[in-house]
């Protein structure tokens, strides 16, 4: 069992992403908004430290780049599935306190996650987008594509006039929504990717002359997922929602080759959306939470031979999850959206 104290950090009207910035020696968090509102950069123990923007939000990813001091990329003006042709990825870096440079890197419209991974010496940027057009209120005849390209070392060079290249290496995905970073036991990072039409995990090149690798993990449709050893037998399972915004918490154990389903969580979960995976308290536990209904934050874990679940909130509304350890604790970050409240849960084994 785990135990749980929580601190609100602070209010923002429909708060959602989440990132780590590691900014003029010292490891801090972002969290922005998903309307037209600001973006903070608040300390590990909770405390906001400065605001970044106050507008025009929209940004559902934002990932530091690498080796930088405070310069992240972030999406700007996604702001919902039908308002979100405006978007862009953008490069934030910092000036001076409250005063952040904002710059185009690539109009993308859609776009929804992003990420920067890293292989053989360079890194890559993928990003996600929803759909590929729309021309009214819940078309989703366009589907989404998974678009990538080597990240340059400077970024001083991009702007509105003068931006990145993306390339598609995969298109045809209705409702491209789910993304999560996956780091295996080596330390090589590569992408999770949840759609529609199933679950893909996608590598970046291992070397010059190496192309995308795209691997299909199940053909069920899931809105979110990553892959994590909950049972401890050195195989990763596949933990999904499913549908779109699903209200189903599923997993799946490989078994000869195939993803196979073994669990379904037993009750409905409307509205399912927040997700992490990793090691809290010592065991790796999936921790997850839904933004209607109930809005519980769950965390399963694997014990005595069976999938067990444990609430560590309610009432709140879940729309991401972050995870860091301070002075020795792990801590998971929650935007719950539906209450405006940037909430800290220092966990610990009860």
């Amino acid at each position: 069992m785990l135990h749980v104290e929580k601190k609100v950090v602070g209010t923002l009207n429909k708060c959602y992403s989440l990132a780590m910035l590691h900014y003029q020696g010292k490891d801090h968090f972002l969290c922005a908004a998903e309307k037209s509102d600001p973006c903070y950069l608040i300390s590990l123990d909770g405390k906001i430290e400065e605001k970044v923007w106050d507008g025009p939000g929209g940004a559902m990813t934002m990932v530091q780049v690498p080796g930088s001091d405070g310069q992240f990329l972030a999406t700007r003006k996604f702001y919902s599935p039908d308002d979100s042709k405006e978007a862009s990825i953008v490069i934030v870096t910092p000036r001076g306190k409250e005063d952040w440079e904002v710059r185009t890197l690539c109009d993308l419209p859609f776009v929804h996650r992003f990420d920067i991974l890293q292989s053989n010496g360079k890194y890559y940027l993928i990003a996600c987008a929803l759909k590929s057009d729309h021309e009214y209120t819940g078309d989703w005849r366009f589907p989404g594509q998974v678009f990538v390209a080597e990240l340059p070392s400077d970024l001083s060079c991009y702007d509105d006039e003068h931006q990145l290249a993306l390339t598609s290496i995969k298109d045809g995905l209705l409702k491209n929504h789910g993304y999560y970073r996956h780091v295996d036991e080596d330390g090589n990072t590569s992408s999770i990717v949840s759609t529609d039409n199933g679950v893909f995990h996608v590598y970046p090149p291992k070397s010059a002359a190496d192309s995308w690798r795209i691997e299909q993990l199940t053909d069920d449709a899931a809105s979110d997922g990553l892959l994590l050893d909950l049972d401890g037998d050195g195989v990763e399972e596949l933990c999904t929602f499913t549908p779109f915004h699903g209200n189903l918490a599923k997993i799946y154990r490989k078994e000869n080759g195939k993803y196979q389903l073994v669990y379904t969580y037993p009750e409905e979960l409307p509205f399912l959306h927040a997700i992490w995976g990793g090691e809290l308290c010592g065991k790796n536990t999936w921790v997850f939470g839904h933004r209607s209904g109930k809005r519980q934050l769950l965390a399963i874990t694997y014990e005595n031979g069976a999938y067990t679940a444990q609430e560590l909130d309610c009432g709140r509304g879940a729309a991401n999850l972050m995870h860091y350890t301070y002075e020795g604790k792990d801590v998971l970050i929650a935007t719950n959206r539906e209450t405006d409240e940037i909430a800290r849960y220092e966990v610990t084994k009860a």
